[in-house]
C-alpha cells in the first residue's frame, strides 16, 4: 500500500459518545498494566486538564485504548466518559492495535535538555496545579534541571591526584581517626588486618 492509497478516517465531533465507565468492557487480554500510583496521576491529569482524549471502543463497547483513563474516571466518580466507537476493525486488527497503541508511545525518547527547560519554565510560572500532574516526580524534575547548570569553571587537571610524589603512608600503617582506624594495606589479604586486631 502506498501513501497515495491511504484514506485517513478522521474523527468527527458527532462520533464521540458519552458512556458511563462501568458500561465499558476491558480488553480481556490487555497486556498493559497500571499501578495505583499511575491511575492517581491520570486522575489528577483529568481533574486538571479535563478528559481531552476520548476512549476508543469497538462496536461492543470493549476498550481498545484508554483503560487507564477509564479506571481514573471511576476514581473521580465521573458519570460518563467520551468514547469514539470504531466498528471497522477485524478481530486481528483489534489485537494488533491494542498492542501498537501501548508500545509505539514507549518507543519515543526525550530531548532531556529541552525537557528540563520546559519543566524549569513551568516552575518559574505561577501554577494553579501541582507540577506532578506532568507525571514527573519532584526528584526527577530537580535532577533534570540540575543537568542544565554548567560545570564550575576550572581546569579538571588541577583536581587530579598526583601520579607520584612523597608518600607519607606505608603498608602496615594504622591511622586513628577518633573511634575509627584506617589501615594502609590490601583489603583482600587477611594479614593486612592483623596489626589492628585486638591482642
Amino acid at each position: 500500500m502506498t501513501s497515495e492509497t491511504i484514506s485517513p478516517q478522521l474523527p468527527h465531533p458527532e462520533t464521540v459518545e458519552q458512556i458511563p465507565p462501568n458500561q465499558l468492557k476491558p480488553w480481556s487480554p490487555n497486556t498493559r498494566t497500571h499501578s495505583k500510583k499511575q491511575l492517581r496521576q491520570i486522575a489528577e491529569s483529568i481533574r486538571t486538564f479535563g478528559f481531552t482524549n476520548p476512549v476508543l471502543i469497538d462496536e461492543n463497547a470493549t476498550i481498545l485504548a484508554g483503560h487507564g483513563r477509564v479506571e481514573a474516571a471511576k476514581i473521580l466518580n465521573l458519570g460518563t466518559v467520551p468514547c469514539r466507537r470504531i466498528g471497522s476493525m477485524t478481530a486481528a486488527e483489534k489485537r494488533a492495535y491494542v498492542l501498537a497503541d501501548n508500545k509505539l508511545a514507549l518507543n519515543a525518547g526525550w530531548d532531556e535538555e529541552l525537557l528540563a527547560t520546559e519543566l524549569q519554565g513551568l516552575l518559574t510560572t505561577e501554577l494553579d496545579f501541582d507540577i506532578g500532574v506532568t507525571g514527573f516526580s519532584i526528584p526527577e524534575v530537580d535532577s533534570l534541571i540540575e543537568g542544565l547548570n554548567p560545570e564550575e569553571n576550572g581546569d579538571p587537571i588541577e583536581d587530579a591526584l598526583p601520579a607520584d610524589g612523597p608518600f607519607i603512608s606505608q603498608i602496615g600503617d594504622i591511622w586513628e581517626m577518633g573511634p575509627h582506624r584506617l589501615i594502609c594495606g590490601d583489603a583482600l589479604q587477611q594479614e593486612a588486618f592483623e596489626p589492628a586486631l585486638p591482642r
